[in-house]
């Protein structure tokens, strides 16, 4: 027999596997994030009647809230149970599922956001020159992972159903067309290099991994796997861990890292948050200024170099 909240739990399972494949957070983050989703679908269910996600109101949020609050939880408590269902319907939001987020307007103690991890610029650099691009497998790894970072792209932009096609990239106009989260596209610029090495995989290796599958190709996803059909964002992961291991990088590897270095090394080369922000297709201001918090370690390198007292 069907649970009466397995609509809201299939969404939080959805949540939890985004969290893990594109965000790369620990098993014990994921597991604090599915005790208090859970209890959450609970208690939506039992105590108001909500069997569907789109049920959900803030009205509802609200008397979840109490609910905790007067379970006898301490304010921090009540303050992370709460976060996680910020976060949960801030992705059902930005995934189209749900229209409008109901948790936008809740007033709850907010949790200081983490800073998100980076790699340095020798570390990408020695991320991609353990791919071996001679091969036609090589050649999509090299491309697939450089634009990642080249773009700042999130990894359901790049692969999957909304991922990048053949007809995404402007090789005249150095640009990608990118569908972000609530189906919203956006330009972003390319360098040179990564233009040439597009062109290169789509004329060459592409085709030639296509001659390898008898049957007719029909897909125009950008990047393919073995079998010539559109890579998935479980295969990009495993992709980005055998040349996090080969590479030698001492420091954990996720996919989001790519993105998380990106606007970060952008921010540390002089470009406007503003800019920033829209390139990676941030809806508010708010997502994209934690990163100015990971410059503060060359901020006080600035300092002390141009400070005449320092």
């Amino acid at each position: 027999m069907k649970s009466q909240y397995e609509n809201i739990t299939k969404y939080i399972d959805e949540f939890l596997r985004h969290l893990i494949s594109e965000r790369g957070f620990s098993p014990e983050t994921i597991k604090a994030y599915r005790i208090d989703l859970y209890q959450f679908s609970s208690k939506v269910a039992g105590n108001s009647g909500c069997t569907t996600i789109e049920q959900v109101d803030k009205k509802v949020l609200e008397t979840f809230a109490l609910y905790l609050r007067n379970s006898g939880n301490m304010g921090s408590t009540v303050a992370r149970k709460m976060a996680s269902v910020r976060a949960f319907f801030r992705f059902l939001t930005e995934d189209g599922i749900i229209p409008s987020n109901p948790s936008q307007s809740l007033r709850v103690r907010r949790v200081p956001a983490n800073i998100p991890e980076v790699l340095s610029e020798h570390q990408i650099v020695q991320l991609l020159s353990a791919i071996d691009s001679s091969t036609p497998e090589g050649a999509r790894d090299r491309t697939m992972l450089e634009l990642t970072y080249a773009a700042g792209l999130r990894v359901s932009e790049i692969v999957g159903p909304k991922g990048l096609k053949l007809s995404s990239v402007r090789f005249d106009d150095s640009e990608i067309i990118v569908v972000g989260k609530g189906s919203k596209e956006r330009l972003v610029p390319l360098y040179p290099q990564i233009i040439d090495r597009l062109s290169d995989y789509v004329k060459t290796s592409r085709l030639e991994m296509m001659k390898k599958i008898r049957k007719k190709v029909t897909t125009d996803s950008l990047f393919l796997n073995a079998k010539s059909k559109p890579l998935s964002r479980q295969g990009f992961w495993l992709i980005l861990q055998k040349y996090a291991l080969l590479s030698g990088l001492n420091t954990k590897v996720y996919p989001h890292i790519l993105r998380h270095s990106f606007a970060t090394h952008l921010l540390r080369g002089g470009a406007s948050l503003r800019h920033v922000q829209e390139l990676l297709g941030h809806a508010t201001i708010a997502s994209t200024q934690i990163y100015t918090h990971i410059s503060d370690d060359q901020v006080q390198e600035t300092f002390n170099k141009a400070h005449p007292r320092s």
